[in-house]
């Protein structure tokens, strides 16, 4: 399902300044828990889209729908087109004990590293058994491992039937069950692989995405896997400490190329969500031999990178960004990466005073909640 990754990881873990740290306490903002959207807006470009104008630090409220009103002909919008796997699987110890098994990456054949609750019934050694909807067993599996981070090991029987076993792994605050799984994909998703949905990109829809065209704006795809850290909490108030997961991800010469052209061109790269955000700052971060040369010709770049491989970017204030000129994404948990990424990205203050004026206007949060978008 997953292709596997052919060259190395890109990592930064922490801010530049490490006299001046940042704590995860500096991220905590309260969100009362109707705030919580449970179910998506129909038709998926009527969600509200707030507006962050970084320059002057103001803030406008639209409609997602009008996002072409903020954009300009010549921006480049750059989407991740992975799509979710239907990773949530159930299953049976050999005494009938109930197992939920949630998909995060493919390590080879048959082969996976997973979360599974609850975890004392997938020590290795566990035998597990999958069945299907008439109570037959369609695969066996067993715990080889513990991975990092409290992970499971599992080699399945056979990964044929787990797409139909599956169903969409929806965040843990989302209650609603879900009417149509196509609802948790973006429109564009292509690559299979995720355990979560790149959300910001759930608002678009193909009539949006044909005007936006015909006004001018500039398509390029990315391809990030959302993996464990989307769903583990930070746990450690010195964020520097703190290791981001590896997530698979994949950047072609085509991308690349246009995202560099944008750059010469005085164009504006516009990131949809953290996950591209993420990605093409790893993309961007100029290699040892290129540092030299920029600081030999004192120069400063922005060439990106074509990359496929292993990504463990962890962005905090401090981060210079190099790839993204603007940023489109939803409204992220307290404490979470994602806040510190967007905090990075527009200001902890800033973004802080957003999310309190989004409570006071009745914005949604989250997965299925409105958007905001960065300039």
């Amino acid at each position: 399902m997953l292709r596997r990754p052919t060259r190395t990881v890109l990592s930064i873990i922490g801010p530049p300044c490490y006299n001046c740290p940042v704590k995860l306490s500096d991220f905590d903002y309260y969100l009362p828990p109707e705030f919580i959207a449970q179910t998506p807006i129909e038709p998926r470009d009527h969600s509200r889209l707030m507006v962050l104008h970084r320059s002057g630090q103001t803030i406008e409220h639209s409609h997602f729908y009008n996002l072409g009103n903020y954009l300009q002909p010549g921006d480049l919008l750059v989407f991740n087109d992975s799509r979710v796997l239907p990773a949530r699987l159930f299953a049976e110890t050999e005494n009938g004990a109930a197992v939920e098994i949630l998909l995060l990456r493919r390590l080879e054949e048959n082969v996976w590293q997973t979360t599974t609750r609850p975890g004392r019934r997938t020590r290795p050694g566990a035998r597990l058994v999958l069945k299907n909807a008439t109570g037959h067993t369609a695969a066996t599996a067993e715990v080889v491992r513990e991975g990092e981070g409290g992970t499971r090991i599992i080699r399945f029987s056979s990964e044929e039937p787990l797409e139909r076993l599956g169903k969409a792994p929806l965040p843990p605050y989302i209650r609603t069950p879900l009417a149509d799984p196509e609802r948790y994909q973006t429109v564009y998703a292509r690559v299979k692989g995720s355990a979560a949905a790149p959300t910001a990109g759930l608002h678009f829809t193909p009539r949006l995405l044909k005007s936006l065209q015909e006004h001018g704006i500039r398509f390029a795809f990315v391809t990030l896997h959302i993996g464990l850290d989307t769903f583990r909490p930070v746990r450690v108030e010195d964020l520097t400490r703190h290791h981001i997961h590896k997530e698979w991800g994949e950047v072609t010469p085509e991308t690349a190329a246009a995202i560099n052209r944008a750059h010469r061109e005085g164009r504006r790269v516009v990131a949809v969500g953290t996950t591209s955000t993420r990605l093409l700052e790893a993309c961007a971060i100029p290699s040892p031999a290129m540092k030299e040369d920029l600081n030999k010709n004192k120069v400063e770049t922005s060439v990106l990178h074509p990359f496929s491989g292993w990504v463990d970017l962890f962005i905090l204030p401090g981060h210079r960004f190099r790839a993204v000129d603007a940023m489109l994404t939803n409204f992220h948990l307290p404490r979470s990466t994602l806040l510190m990424l967007v905090s990075a990205f527009a200001g902890r203050d800033f973004i802080l005073r957003a999310y309190q004026e989004a409570r006071t206007r009745g914005y949604r949060f989250y997965s299925f909640g409105d958007a905001c978008l960065i300039l």
